[in-house]
């Protein structure tokens, strides 16, 4: 019976040291109570500091925004300035496409008193057509082939009808009095024709 009573007091002896090391001393404890408010107080700004952060993260987004009207302005005059080179200069490329022909065409000038032959005149300036109309191909530029064609308002604009015509012509395209032209398969301008009808 003294056996059980003193295995008691060990085991007793043992939870209590077990529980001593286990929870903080009274002083270790008023140690953590004190640091728990200030550690809290340092999470928690004042309204006044509060404030004084947004205001500063205000001021920062206004500023950033401020560049980016700034930079976006830019941007917009320096494109403003592009289109309008590009408008100014954009014949460039074609214009000097044709100084060849130009050239062909003075040359033909000057020599136009020389010659009698008018055929020679004649062959010369159907050369220099010829030339021309490959170089405006090369840039995209197709002439219509109207004559005897179904009328298409999308490409030809009729000026005159031609009456007393057969079935078999009504409504097709019986002479062309200006040339149509594409350039790139969009019509710059429209075939003036004359319509049977």
């Amino acid at each position: 019976m003294e056996k059980n009573i003193k295995n008691e007091e060990v085991d007793e002896h043992i939870v209590n040291e077990n529980k001593d090391e286990q929870q903080p001393s009274g002083e270790e404890q008023a140690t953590v109570a004190e640091e728990s408010p200030k550690e809290t107080e340092q999470q928690e700004q004042t309204p006044e500091e509060k404030i004084a952060e947004l205001e500063k993260q205000v001021e920062e987004l206004k500023r950033q925004q401020l560049y980016k009207v700034a930079e976006f302005d830019n941007f917009r005059k320096r494109v403003m300035q592009e289109k309008a080179d590009l408008i100014k200069n954009g014949g460039t490329k074609v214009i000097t496409t044709l100084l060849p022909i130009i050239d062909d065409l003075e040359r033909a000038q000057q020599n136009m008193d020389k010659y009698e032959d008018v055929a020679a005149v004649k062959e010369g300036l159907n050369l220099i057509i010829e030339k021309f109309f490959k170089l405006m191909a090369q840039e995209g530029l197709k002439k219509m082939d109207v004559v005897g064609q179904p009328f298409d308002a999308d490409l030809h604009e009729a000026i005159a009808m031609v009456p007393g015509q057969p079935d078999e012509q009504k409504g097709k395209v019986m002479d062309c009095m200006m040339a149509g032209y594409t350039l790139n398969d969009k019509v710059i301008r429209y075939a003036k024709v004359a319509v049977a009808e």
